[in-house]
């Protein structure tokens, strides 16, 4: 993926630190919805939750970034400015998600984009999911985020 700093910049910042420190290594994508887009951030392959220390960010969803195929977005819960650790990536072009479209104006904040992987992201997309309990759309193998990182490139990027 890569990051726009410039746009998104409390974001990427949030989503850097937590990278920085582990965060998401062993976390999975807990919905999967196919036509629409793939979620992670919070869950392990067992289901169990992960929280962060850091506070709710700031929604900067009127960056003129549009959520289309491939962007990454901040996922939320109702209130616009909620979004902590969860990110989505978009598997079609969702403009009904951008800021003064979706239902309450704000929408989700896209903070960046698919460079290299979208055949992965794809992959994801394509594996058999289910409803489980509150989990709508949860892959029935887990798909697990082995190890996220920041590369030299994008740490050197403004």
């Amino acid at each position: 993926m890569q990051l726009d700093r410039e746009k998104a910049p409390v974001t990427v910042a949030n989503f850097v630190a937590h990278v920085q420190i582990g965060f998401y290594n062993g976390l999975s994508f807990h919905r999967v919805r196919p036509g629409f887009m793939i979620q992670a951030g919070k869950y392990t392959a067992e289901m169990q939750g992960r929280s962060s220390s850091a506070g709710n960010v700031m929604n900067e969803a009127d960056n003129g970034l549009s959520n289309l195929r491939g962007t990454v977005a901040m996922a939320r819960l109702p209130d616009p400015h909620s979004a902590t650790t969860q990110f989505f990536i978009n598997l079609v072009d969702n403009q009904k998600l951008d800021y003064g479209t979706f239902s309450d104006g704000w929408g989700y904040a896209v903070f960046g984009h698919v460079v290299e992987g979208m055949d992965v992201v794809d992959a994801i997309a394509a594996v058999p999911a289910r409803r489980v309990g509150r989990f709508e759309a949860l892959p029935i193998e887990p798909v697990v985020i082995t190890s996220a990182y920041v590369a030299e490139a994008e740490e050197a990027s403004p």
